[in-house]
């Protein structure tokens, strides 16, 4: 969940705030990358995102890994928000 309070909300947007896109994928992937300890980014072949995600909404990360590979998802409820793939160094 991003708070309404986070800095980077103002401006995004006034009397209507959206959290950024990359706020979101900046938590769901530090969620994910705390789950495979001793593991670093290498890149981000893929992300796509689906649709906006309001302050204070509750947001549910899963994600799969398959060797080098992470495949990632964020919903709202029922709402896919956020997908992706990331590449982990060897």
């Amino acid at each position: 969940m991003v708070q309404a309070d986070h800095p980077a909300l103002p401006g995004h947007f006034p009397g209507r705030p959206v959290v950024p896109g990359v706020v979101l994928l900046d938590e769901a992937l530090a969620l994910v990358l705390g789950r495979v300890p001793g593991r670093d980014l290498a890149a981000l072949p893929g992300v796509k995102f689906l649709a906006p995600v309001l302050p204070g909404q509750e947001i549910a990360v899963s994600f799969s890994v398959q060797g080098n590979c992470i495949a990632f998802s964020c919903k709202v409820g029922d709402v896919a928000v956020l997908r992706g793939a990331a590449r982990l160094r060897p």
